[in-house]
């Protein structure tokens, strides 16, 4: 009879011990980046890095320099922090640094997703088919319907309009916008009341696994918590399921588009749920908290809501809230000062991550003419929010809130910044670059602009208590999108008479 338990125990020590080995086996090479390995064998820096991975970045920057190896949990990333070497990054003309594997990896643990061969391309085809040009134009108007409906009800304003109504900002802006931005790219029924309560229970389940979310990509989540994301998977794939979708009028060019590619390369029902729910995450994930950090910045800053409103009154005249309402879209791309609003806030509380998994060794050839090996098997990474968006040179005083930062003495955009003297292509990276780039920018930077005409120009706005800082945001969001504040500040809004 075999002795499970001890053999099992073993296998455990020997691969604990194989793991810890290669952590403390591994030395620099010559022309390799610093190495930094942490101080817990195979863990690295894994935890101060999940703690707070801004300030660990920064700490690692003053520490290193421009470019440094760091061990996070038994692998090893390479930070890049100097933004004129972001360029043979960025364009790999040599096809030597792949986005795509770690991609596959994350969604297969995040929701269940396993890619097809040409999947990746397919979504990037139809958010160039859907979400630009003609196909943006329409999913314009919907969306603007759509939230319409979430603002007034199904049948006229849900907004008291004799009263002053209270609510936290963060949750009242999240809620709007992906109630909105679900029933637009998923389709509704003929019951609009019916509609509106299933995405206001959707959204309370959106949020349970929101803030689970950087836990569980960390793999920290306690046995409870595991149990409770496997529940919400689950939810999510059945209420997301293309079972469903065939009950459902409305359904997006966007979305239709990808299941039927899904569908042509055999990939089953099941498979396709977990896509949805993928691409929910995608669409929806950060468009509620950067209008809620757009929307507050606005609110402390009264010369930046004057602005907007005096562009928007001149370009759109009134804007109302109400149903089937006419809208000059092409003013969309025609407002530098909201423009400029949307990329400051987006400056300020964007913080993507980009990686790539090096295939090959290769040399990297850094803007001052140094040249670094880049070992096979790492992992290239791009943290533009500490790198670019806060860096003094390209932007004065960084952490300030100018919403005019982004506009020329003429008020036209501002394309021109500069580092070290030199012109500086990517002075801002919110939707990441390259081959990673969001594809369905367009869209959720145009649905945030509506949501925030139609807040500005309807009702009157107020924090409950104007001298409320702005909060700081909550660390646990470094790294993945649009960060979340770490408390909610109470609003104050009174809807205006048409």
């Amino acid at each position: 009879m075999v002795l499970w338990g001890p053999v099992l125990g073993a296998l455990l020590v020997a691969i604990v011990g194989y793991l810890c080995l290669r952590g403390l086996l591994r030395q620099r090479r010559p022309k390799e980046p610093p190495l930094d390995k942490g101080p817990v064998p195979w863990l690295g820096h894994a935890i101060a890095f999940r703690k707070n991975m801004f300030e660990f970045l920064r700490h690692m920057q003053a520490k290193h320099g421009d470019i440094f190896t760091v061990q996070l949990g038994g692998q090893y990333f390479t930070f890049v922090m100097d933004p004129l070497s972001f360029g043979p990054i960025l364009k790999d003309a040599q096809r030597k640094l792949d986005f795509v594997e770690y991609a596959q990896k994350l969604v297969l643990k995040v929701f269940g997703y396993r890619s097809v061969q040409g999947d990746y391309r397919m979504i990037h085809s139809a958010s160039t088919k859907h979400l630009m040009g003609e196909g943006l134009e329409e999913l314009n108007k919907v969306m603007l319907d759509t939230l319409s409906l979430v603002m007034l009800g199904p049948t006229g304003p849900s907004l008291d309009t004799h009263h002053w109504r209270e609510d936290g900002l963060f949750h009242f802006c999240y809620n709007i916008l992906f109630k909105a931005g679900y029933l637009s790219l998923f389709g509704y029924t003929k019951d609009k009341e019916q509609d509106l309560l299933q995405a206001e229970e959707l959204f309370l389940e959106f949020r349970k696994y929101d803030r689970l979310f950087p836990r569980f990509v960390y793999s920290l989540l306690g046995p409870r918590e595991w149990l409770e994301v496997g529940r919400l998977q689950r939810l999510f794939h059945k209420e997301l399921s293309v079972e469903h979708n065939l009950e459902k009028y409305g359904v997006s060019n966007w979305i239709t588009y990808m299941l039927q590619f899904l569908r042509e390369q055999g990939v089953s029902p099941a498979m396709q749920d977990k896509f949805n729910f993928m691409m929910l995450w995608a669409s929806q994930g950060n468009t509620g908290p950067t209008s809620f950090w757009a929307l507050l910045f606005l609110l402390k800053h009264p010369e930046a809501m004057r602005a907007v409103r005096e562009e928007a009154t001149r370009l759109l005249g009134e804007v109302r809230l109400e149903a089937e309402q006419s809208f000059e879209f092409g003013a969309l791309h025609r407002m530098p000062v909201l423009d400029s609003v949307m990329e400051e806030t987006l400056r300020l509380r964007a913080s993507p991550t980009l990686l790539r998994v090096v295939n090959d060794d290769q040399i990297l050839q850094m803007a001052g003419g140094q040249e670094y090996l880049l070992r096979s098997g790492d992992i290239l990474a791009l943290f533009p929010y500490l790198s670019v968006h806060m860096d003094p040179d390209i932007h004065p005083e960084p952490t300030a809130f100018k919403y005019d930062r982004f506009l020329t003495a003429s008020g036209s955009r501002k394309v021109d910044f500069y580092k070290a003297g030199k012109k500086i292509r990517h002075y801002t990276m919110p939707w990441g670059s390259g081959v990673s780039i969001c594809p369905g920018r367009f869209l959720a930077l145009n649905e945030m602009k509506l949501f925030i005409l139609l807040m500005v120009m309807n009702f009157d706005l107020e924090l409950v208590d104007p001298d409320t800082p702005v909060p700081p945001v909550d660390p646990q969001r470094w790294g993945f999108g649009t960060t979340q504040p770490s408390h909610e500040p109470q609003g104050r809004l009174f809807l205006e008479a048409s």
